[in-house]
């Protein structure tokens, strides 16, 4: 019943982010451990854009006019947009900086201050889920 709303994708964004910035902690924390390993090169979480592509191009999708369909397999596909549930977190490995003589790149106070938004966005997305479940909730009760 609820399976194609707004309301129960946003749920779903929000755990998917939830996901992410667990996800993130882990890279994170990994990246803060090999700070003094010689030629560590930390990664990054590559999440946000990509979610925010495949929404942009959901909205492309809802707006045209004509809706566009190949014939043959083989024929060059029109515009598709991406499924938001198909994007995953990715940890992309930065090989193009260096912080030390060493070849690390890690920036620990970086590393720190990355944690802590990342921690700080899993508190308010956890706090947004609670309050819609509450909300819907109290909507039950009244029906």
């Amino acid at each position: 019943m609820f399976e194609k709303t707004h309301f129960m994708k946003t749920q779903d964004l929000l755990e998917r982010g939830m996901n992410n910035s667990v996800f993130k902690r882990k890279i994170i924390s990994d990246n803060i451990a090999n700070a003094d390993v010689p030629h560590f090169k930390r990664s990054e979480v590559i999440f946000e854009s990509m979610i925010k592509r495949a929404i942009e191009s959901e909205k492309i999708e809802a707006l045209k006019e004509v809706p566009t369909q190949i014939s043959d397999e083989r024929h060059i596909s029109f515009f598709k947009p991406l499924d938001y549930r198909e994007v995953q977190p990715k940890a992309n490995i930065d090989y193009l900086t260096t912080m030390r003589a060493d070849g690390n790149n890690v920036d620990v106070e970086k590393e720190v201050v990355e944690a802590s938004n990342s921690q700080m966005q899993y508190m308010m997305m956890t706090e947004r889920l609670n309050q819609n479940y509450r909300d819907l909730k109290q909507v039950m009760r009244m029906a």
